[in-house]
């Protein structure tokens, strides 16, 4: 065997010996350059955001007047007409349950039978393991009961606004919605990265004109309404809807969070309250957080929608499955309203009773219509939150809205009326909110009786 060339080794040794050099020298070079910069600044602090001063500002001008926060109370047991907090029992407008479900014994059967079937999570998405015949059952009733051809639940109702809208539209459409549309349509449309227009609220001219100005300069139009307005209590208007949908050719999606098993004579929904077919409507939204007594959404409307988003809302692909008892809850929920629609009456009656009490005690309901929602809108979001830690010493349950979920000047307390309800609960609460309010009107309690001084001085001490 002939021995290797000591030449060539030499040569190699000295190939790999300047290519070390040259890290050791580039590293060296980099730490130098390291050593020039200027250090890195550390993050903004959360507590220095913009976000955290307002929160700030408004707990401080709490302190001042000596409001409790009237936010996060914690229930003690089930809510319904009446709930727990602490050792008492209030009268109960802060809750969803709009036909009773929530308490009902079959809904809570069917829930615990679901947990001993099948556990307590579906554990996967439905895509690759979470898939349980109780979601095909749930989603075959939601259908039925609009009559459409199918459906598809999610896990949040929040998410379902924002993975379907974002699924549907792109950078090449656009989104017109109400202005007084829910945040979970506002953040799906935002995702989308389509064109964002709004009309004033339940315009039909206004969105006539804002269709009119945008004609022909997107590849898709999705309008989007609420059936029952959830901070207002009115109601779309379906019919000029449609007629603007027929002339100008876009979606049509209807939010009925607020509407499912309150608006129609048998619960079906803003197209039974005004007589229109469901099919229509080319996409139907809720959530099973209302009058189904559950949690998370669902969008009904054809086949080939609802293939569309169980194949490519993130959503729903990449979300577990709704939770085994969650959806035969809702399930059994939607199969009572079906056989009992005297429930559906009971609570409209008890809506509209409310709302004519509260007009005739001089209260200001805004838009709402008397169905499950009815705002009283009291002025400031000082007042409000004061109005109701009044009310929850008074004995009633109820929470304020207040900027910025509304705007200020806008703030309310908003009622909650089911099918529950007495009229001795309804002619209390009338009664103790007007005398209530009028107290602090005539105290000048509010936003005006903030020392601002005190209040800079106390943030201060704060930060």
């Amino acid at each position: 065997m002939t021995a290797p060339s000591q030449g060539g080794d030499t040569g190699v040794r000295d190939q790999v010996l300047s290519f070390m050099k040259d890290r050791t020298r580039s590293a060296a070079a980099r730490d130098a350059e390291a050593r020039e910069m200027p250090p890195a600044r550390p993050p903004v602090s959360f507590a220095d955001l913009p976000e955290h001063h307002q929160i700030v500002t408004q707990a401080s001008a709490g302190d001042q007047l000596g409001i409790d926060n009237p936010f996060f109370r914690s229930h003690a047991g089930s809510a319904g007409a009446t709930t727990m907090v602490g050792n008492r029992e209030l009268a109960n407008f802060a809750s969803y349950d709009y036909l009773g479900m929530n308490r009902h014994a079959e809904v809570r059967q069917a829930a615990v039978q679901a947990v001993e079937r099948y556990g307590i999570s579906a554990s996967a998405s439905r895509v690759v393991a979470g898939e349980r015949p109780v979601h095909g059952e749930l989603e075959e009733a939601l259908a039925s009961f609009y009559g459409v051809e199918a459906a598809v639940v999610f896990v949040s109702g929040y998410l379902t606004n924002v993975t379907a809208i974002a699924s549907l539209i792109g950078p090449q459409d656009i989104v017109i919605h109400d202005e007084f549309i829910h945040n979970s349509a506002l953040t799906g449309a935002k995702l989308s990265g389509a064109h964002r227009r709004f009309f004033k609220h339940n315009d039909m001219e206004d969105l006539d004109r804002v269709l009119h100005s945008v004609a022909g300069r997107h590849r898709r139009a999705l309008v989007i309404v609420e059936g029952v307005y959830s901070m207002d209590g009115d109601v779309a208007d379906l019919p000029r809807l449609l007629d603007l949908r027929s002339r100008h050719g876009f979606w049509l999606m209807v939010d009925e969070a607020h509407s499912l098993g309150v608006l129609g004579r048998t619960g079906r929904g803003t197209a039974e309250h005004f007589g229109c077919r469901a099919t229509d409507v080319d996409i139907w939204m809720g959530t099973l957080s209302k009058t189904t007594a559950s949690c998370g959404g669902y969008i009904a409307g054809s086949k080939a929608l609802v293939s569309i988003l169980k194949a490519q809302a993130g959503g729903f692909v990449y979300s577990v499955g709704l939770a085994p008892a969650l959806a035969a809850s809702a399930a059994k929920s939607l199969e009572i309203i079906a056989r009992d629609p005297d429930r559906v009456e009971r609570m409209r009656a008890n809506g509209r009773y409310f709302h004519d009490a509260a007009r005739r005690h001089g209260l200001d309901t805004g838009l709402s219509i008397g169905a499950s929602v009815t705002p009283v809108i009291v002025g400031d979001s000082i007042r409000a939150a004061q109005l109701s830690n009044d009310l929850q010493d008074a004995g009633i349950n109820v929470m304020p809205i207040i900027h910025p979920a509304v705007p200020e000047g806008q703030a309310r307390l908003r009622f909650f009326i089911t099918s529950e309800h007495t009229s001795d609960q309804l002619d209390f609460a009338v009664a103790q909110t007007a005398e209530k309010l009028q107290s602090l009107v005539d105290r000048n309690f509010g936003i005006q009786s903030v020392d601002v001084a005190e209040l800079l001085a106390r943030m201060a001490v704060k930060g």
